[in-house]
């Protein structure tokens, strides 16, 4: 986006700005200064970017322009802590959300409440006119889910953003939770609303979705013959239980032709979870829902399955998602690898790297959320 930026700028008009990606992402510009920090747990690198960047939206003059763009992953990369809160406390709370099994739109409610710049502070801070240009990686498109909407509206509040944190049994620092009960009280300044005057002249305009991503999917399957049938970009839920819905489909399709005759290619996005009960666990939702789908599957013939992150990584690791085939449970027990005590232990990297079976393409630069497909011939 930053790339694009520079190339349709008017050379003769001022340019200044940041552009903020996790490490190993950044391209070769020249009018805009890259900075790498962590993601997805945030760090310093990213702390000093957003202190930056929240910075010169405040110096910036009326007749000026703030144009802000934005995708999947600025909910870590712009971190900047409320007052009182370490980067350290939170990185940890950031890292309890992402192992409970919370789903983004409840995690980005507790960051938005313990952040300067997010939950719409960014514009707030602004006296120029603000144009928000956002790559949607989040089910719905809502700007305020989107890297935890540093420009738009929050609806969510306080007793939420603690509601959330009781569900999933996080016991955030103490730093945190002080932050959190002087909300409560009153003594910490909400996010701004829906209908706030500090959004008079600020415009969020979503410019690609997951959507869009799944009907290119569709128009190339179909180009190849194979009928293809999109099931939503909305899927949520337990990675390894939308795996056993979407095997129940699969499997009556394959045995009876309905609801869909093969070949048919059932296409879906969306943000599974993962609960992590335990210590480690290796690879992220995509591999967890494609092992959990190899399990249910069985072995079945002619079903072949890919399940991978737009972004290009999925989870912790270095790949984007993996491959499933109908053999892959049988190459992995000549492996000597038990899936189901791989699943059981979230390591589903364990299993497809010992296959050479993960997909590794490297740094995408854009996020359109997660990207299945399961090919029935």
């Amino acid at each position: 986006m930053a790339l694009a930026v520079e190339r349709h700028w008017p050379v003769d008009k001022q340019l200044f700005g940041i552009a903020l990606t996790r490490y190993g992402h950044a391209l070769s510009l020249e009018r805009i200064r890259w900075v790498e920090a962590g993601h997805p747990i945030p760090d310093e690198a990213g702390e000093q970017a957003a202190r930056e960047m929240l910075g010169a939206a405040r110096a910036i003059k009326s007749a000026d322009l703030l144009l802000a763009l934005i995708s999947g992953g600025g909910s870590a990369l712009l971190s900047l802590p409320a007052e009182g809160i370490s980067m350290g406390d939170l990185r940890k709370v950031t890292q309890d959300l992402l192992r409970s099994g919370a789903a983004i739109q409840e995690i980005n409610t507790v960051r938005k409440h313990i952040s300067l710049i997010q939950g719409g502070r960014l514009a707030a801070a602004c006296k120029a006119p603000v144009l928000t240009l956002i790559i949607s990686d989040v089910t719905g498109d809502d700007p305020t889910h989107i890297a935890s909407g540093p420009c738009a509206p929050d609806p969510t509040t306080f007793q939420e953003a603690v509601d959330v944190l009781n569900r999933f049994e996080v016991k955030p620092p103490r730093t945190v939770l002080s932050h959190l009960i002087a909300g409560l009280r009153g003594e910490r300044e909400e996010t701004p609303k829906p209908g706030s005057p500090v959004f008079k002249n600020v415009e969020n305009r979503i410019i690609a979705t997951p959507r869009r991503s799944l009907q290119a999917a569709a128009a190339l399957f179909r180009e190849h013959g194979i009928e293809p049938v999109i099931l939503g970009d909305f899927i949520t839920g337990e990675a390894s239980q939308v795996a056993k819905v979407m095997a129940a489909l699969t499997l009556e399709i394959r045995r009876h032709g309905s609801p869909f005759k093969p070949p048919v290619a059932l296409l879906s996005g969306g943000e599974c979870t993962v609960t992590v009960r335990g210590s480690g666990g290796r690879g992220g939702r995509c591999g967890e829902f494609l092992l959990a789908l190899g399990i249910e599957l069985a072995g079945t013939a002619a079903v072949h399955a890919i399940a991978a992150d737009t972004d290009g990584i999925d989870g912790s690791e270095d790949n984007a998602g993996a491959l499933l085939a109908p053999d892959t449970l049988a190459r992995a027990r000549a492996r000597g690898i038990d899936a189901r005590k791989y699943l059981a232990a979230n390591d589903s990297y364990g299993v497809f790297s010992s296959l050479d079976d993960l997909v590794v393409c490297g740094p995408t630069r854009t996020n359109v959320n997660d990207y299945r497909a399961i090919l029935i011939t």
